[in-house]
């Protein structure tokens, strides 16, 4: 009987081998990724200074923002949350561990009993049993699992490091916004300073009768017109008060410590010929590849769960007359139970489709974001040295606007002109100082996307 039994289950056995062979995965040729060794665009220096990755923010040499940033890595919401969803991410990578060590129950129970014939003698007892278990990782599906679990795990530590590193981006563009606005505001009181220095003027030219209503008309316009824009940026910058308090995890309205203007610090240097694999160091990116292969182990365990599986069970039990022996004697009893699901064929070749095709788009869509990292890269550093162009121009603008509305007073007090060449050469003056500050609000944020874009410092360590 005994030697039936064992002939039955080595039948059954080299069944199951024999039916794995179904199951195998599909080898497809994947496209190569066309990465370029080094970016198109390049900075122009060949000798800037190494930067930390560690607190790389501090290379904008802002003791105030790097106050700020510190700040807020402590005390934002978000990233506090992607701090859980880590801790999540551990739990259940544990519990996937626990898949390959067996499985023990227990039971103890004692009772009571009374002898009537004898007087009432009372005899007790107890009895203990342990069940252990284990399944048999015959084909690597309970390692697959395991593999995903940790690879879903250092997804989400990725994800948080991503949290961290958009977070540094927000916060100084919301401080670098907020110099900006007061900056704005700044230009903007004083020309609705001069604004009314100029009304002035021009209704003491009315009184003497040397111009007409016109000019006066034009004059309270223009004032008007300003005091109106006033009012935008002062709204703007409760705006981003607002949300920088945020950051911090405090309410509306609380104030901050905010520069006057924007830094004038020369912005920091990015050395030349940076290899393009230093976009291994984007959280977001890392995280992507590290779901990828997720999906590839849940493929594995996806596979492999529709091969045999086998499982030992064993069972002892003691009364309390033999309780020591528990933990001296050896299982007593022990059994193996093989299932046998590749017999359901086409539930197994569907599900194993569907898994496959998880994985391939989880490739495309890695694809589309290594490629959109580079183009991001690309595009930063080329506005960067737009950017730079730029300013220049811009300055030169500035101080050919400076000059022309100096001379158009001077021909308006002389009577040479009309008020309006005065007023236009004015707000071509302003328009000219906005687009200074713009620029040098545009240069700082390129320069954080960059570094932002290529997961910190944006040095060869």
């Amino acid at each position: 009987m005994s030697s039936a039994r064992l002939t039955l289950g080595a039948l059954a056995i080299a069944v199951a081998l024999g039916g794995c062979t179904l199951f195998q995965p599909e080898r497809r040729e994947q496209r190569p990724l066309g990465v370029p060794q080094a970016w198109q665009q390049q900075p122009a220096s060949q000798n800037a200074a190494a930067m930390p990755q560690t607190r790389w923010w501090t290379a904008f040499h802002d003791p105030r923002l790097d106050t700020l940033i510190d700040n807020a890595l402590r005390t934002n919401n978000n990233l506090a949350a992607a701090g859980i969803r880590v801790q999540r991410a551990q739990l259940q990578a544990g519990l996937a561990n626990t898949n390959l060590t067996p499985g023990v129950t227990g039971q103890v129970g004692t009772s009571r009993s009374f002898d009537l014939k004898r007087g009432g003698v009372a005899a007790s007892s107890a009895n203990t049993s342990l069940n252990l278990s284990y399944e048999i990782d015959l084909w690597g599906r309970l390692s697959a699992q395991r593999s995903a679990a940790d690879w879903e795990l250092q997804a989400t530590e990725s994800d948080r490091e991503a949290t961290a590193l958009a977070l540094v981006g927000t916060t100084a563009g919301l401080y670098w916004q907020s110099g900006y606005l007061n900056h704005r505001i700044a230009l903007s009181e004083a020309g609705m300073a001069d604004a009314r220095r100029i009304q002035a003027l021009v209704r003491a030219k009315y009184a003497a009768g040397a111009v007409s209503g016109l000019d006066v008309a034009q004059a309270g316009q223009n004032l008007a017109s300003q005091e109106a824009a006033h009012t935008q940026l002062l709204q703007q910058r409760v705006e981003a008060r607002n949300a920088l308090a945020i950051l911090f995890d405090m309410p509306p309205d609380t104030p901050k410590e905010e520069p006057s203007r924007l830094p004038d610090t020369a912005l920091p240097v990015i050395d030349a010929g940076l290899p393009a694999s230093l976009l291994g160091r984007r959280p977001d990116l890392r995280a992507a590849e590290q779901r990828l292969r997720a999906s590839l182990a849940n493929v594995n365990a996806t596979r492999t769960g529709f091969y045999p599986t086998l499982s030992l069970t064993g069972s002892l039990g003691a009364g309390s007359t033999a309780l020591g022996e528990v933990l001296k004697n050896p299982i007593a009893t022990l059994g193996a139970g093989l299932v046998l699901p590749f017999l359901q064929w086409n539930t197994a070749r569907l599900t194993v489709a569907v898994s496959q095709t998880q994985y391939e788009e989880a490739v495309v869509g890695f694809r589309q974001s290594l490629y959109t990292a580079l183009s991001e890269v690309e595009n930063t550093l080329s506005s960067r040295t737009q950017l730079q162009d730029e300013s220049v121009k811009l300055a030169l603008a500035l101080q050919q606007a400076q000059r022309a509305e100096a001379l158009s007073e001077v021909r308006y007090r002389a009577g040479a002109t009309a008020l309006q060449p005065v007023l236009d050469a004015k707000d071509k003056r302003r328009i000219a100082e906005v687009s200074v500050a713009q620029n040098r609000l545009n240069q700082l944020n390129a320069t954080m996307t960059l570094y932002k874009a290529l997961g910190g410092a944006a040095t060869v360590e």
